[in-house]
């Protein structure tokens, strides 16, 4: 069953805007607004229990307000953390930001880490993959929770919600139990994008069957057509629409090599590294790379990790951006507000207003 893509379909970049050592929200918001510039699908933020930094969901909500049309992409683990919780804070986050939230789903591996929390203690990342599944199924039984319209808000009647749009849920799963509803409205994108890294094994499943992005690391565009073949076709036997899961190449970028000479080695593209795929280079060598994998099919768009922050995304957004927005393979501006628009992604109907018959 192949899925193979076209160079005829929209083009989607992404980057991470992570500063290790910065301890206020500002530089991160002048590394979106830099995205923003150029018309980026969405920004990520790293956070890991491991180490210290601030909160990648907290930095999103401050740079929410800044910004006005690149997506928010903070890392929450589901390990550790409360389900409920985790659910109500990524739809905060959307309607902070009018719907420009995901969701990027990771879990947390080490036994430092579960000192922590002395709660529990590590487990194998086959077990907590599948338990990300689970808190990424319960999370979206959560935000269809509330009916669009549950809200009432007549201060006539007194009356805030339709207590009959408002559903309860009962989730079981293998370590943790959830009572619903939400204590947060359906956010305004239905479902915030959630994002999965699928380069690692245990993490495919959780992607296919959840993810509206998964990201794979590869060294060519062949290995990246692979893994978004596997991908999409494990997303079909789950009963999933293979065309909803936009895959994304993840690369971690230095582009200051020059502005037209790729690292000897290289050969225009990226070396597979102990840390994963890296591309060194300039500009137009990575907007070629770039042209040549979409154009081939190999995948949807390309998640692009700066190993310089601030000198990097600026050359990735004036130069690589700027040249493929010049040869007509990238847009110039958004043509829509939410996120799941940036990334050609319907709004999710509301499962139990489905299921009772009603419009969605």
């Amino acid at each position: 069953m192949s899925h193979r893509g076209t160079g005829s379909c929209p083009l989607h970049l992404a980057a991470a805007i992570d500063l290790p050592g910065a301890h206020e929200a500002g530089p991160y918001t002048d590394l979106a607004l830099l995205a923003e510039g150029g018309a980026l699908d969405f920004v990520t933020l790293g956070d890991s229990f491991a180490g210290p930094g601030l909160d990648a969901l907290a930095v999103a909500a401050r740079i929410a307000p800044r910004t006005g049309r690149v997506g928010l992409v903070p890392t929450v683990t589901t390990t550790h953390t409360e389900p409920f919780h985790v659910q109500a804070a990524v739809a905060t986050l959307d309607w902070v930001s009018h719907g420009r939230a995901g969701w990027n789903i990771d879990v947390s591996t080490t036994e430092a880490e579960a000192r922590l929390f002395g709660r529990r203690t590590a487990a194998p990342r086959e077990e907590l993959w599948r338990e990300a599944g689970e808190v990424a199924d319960v999370a979206a039984r959560l935000w269809d929770s509330w009916e669009d319209d549950a809200e009432i808000r007549s201060v006539a009647t007194g009356r805030f919600i339709d207590r009959d749009k408002v559903h309860h849920v009962d989730f079981e799963g293998r370590a943790f139990s959830v009572r619903g509803p939400s204590i947060v409205p359906r956010p305004p994108q239905g479902h915030p994008v959630r994002v999965v890294d699928a380069t690692a094994p245990p993490a495919r499943e959780t992607a296919a069957r959840h993810a509206d992005v998964a990201l794979v690391r590869a060294s060519s565009a062949a290995r990246a057509e692979v893994a978004r073949a596997e991908l999409r076709e494990l997303a079909a036997r789950f009963g999933r629409d293979p065309r909803t899961l936009r895959v994304f190449a993840a690369l971690d970028v230095d582009l200051g090599g020059g502005e037209h000479a790729a690292e000897p080695g290289h050969g225009g593209g990226p070396l597979p590294t102990a840390a994963g795929s890296v591309y060194r280079g300039g500009p137009v060598d990575l907007a070629d790379l770039i042209t040549d994998w979409h154009r081939a099919g190999a995948v949807d768009g390309f998640h692009l990790t700066p190993v310089e922050p601030r000198r990097d995304l600026e050359r990735l957004v004036n130069g690589t951006v700027a040249l493929l927005q010049h040869r007509g393979l990238f847009r110039t501006f958004y043509p829509g507000s939410t996120l799941r628009e940036h990334l050609g992604l319907a709004r999710p109907a509301n499962r139990y207003a489905v299921l009772a018959g009603e419009p969605s």
